[in-house]
């Protein structure tokens, strides 16, 4: 069973700690970034959500490694696009709080997927509220993250269509080959 919880007004404070830690670090490696965006269901007010910040870290094509670097040295781990390209995905130090932190390319499909989720579902509470529903169904069925991935992938369709992503797009984003959690590196 995955764990999905009520909203919690606690974790945009959560993630501005993180932003602001990124944004500390990269000024003082001399990183340029474009912005640091809370995304995933934790940056929706009012939506049940596994309680884990999903932040992406948006720089310029040229500046990822720049970036990934400053997440090594902060404690990260790398641990590569894992099926969505231009999003580069590292998993946090023990002692962090739990988040999901990506370096994205400015302009990605990746990031204008995740933007348009989150807007898409900040501006319409009746579209927020039938994601809710579906993510509780689907938490308390799932044998794994991969099937509740599975399980809400039709409403996540319809959050990007009522985002205005054309159909080439969701379909670009439906075809990513996301790795099974036991192909992902621990």
């Amino acid at each position: 069973m995955i764990e999905v919880v009520e909203y919690d007004a606690a974790w945009p404070a959560a993630f501005a700690r993180l932003r602001d830690t990124y944004a500390a670090a990269l000024a003082a490696a001399g990183v340029p970034y474009v912005a640091i965006e809370h995304v995933g269901s934790t940056s929706v007010p009012g939506l049940a959500a596994k309680p884990v910040i999903d932040c992406d870290v948006v720089v310029a094509e040229q500046h990822v490694q720049a970036a990934s670097d400053v997440l090594v040295e902060l404690g990260f781990r790398p641990v590569g696009e894992l099926g969505i390209p231009q999003r580069w995905a590292f998993k946090h130090p023990t002692d962090w709080p739990r988040n999901h932190t990506y370096v994205v390319v400015d302009g990605s499909l990746a990031l204008r997927n995740h933007l348009a989720v989150r807007d898409a579902l900040r501006a319409d509470a009746h579209l927020r509220d039938e994601y809710a529903l579906v993510k509780r169904r689907v938490a308390t069925t799932a044998a794994d993250i991969e099937e509740y991935g599975q399980g809400k992938n039709a409403m996540v369709q319809e959050i990007l269509r009522a985002a205005g992503l054309s159909d080439d797009e969701r379909a670009s984003i439906d075809a990513n080959q996301v790795p099974s959690r036991d192909e992902v590196p621990r």
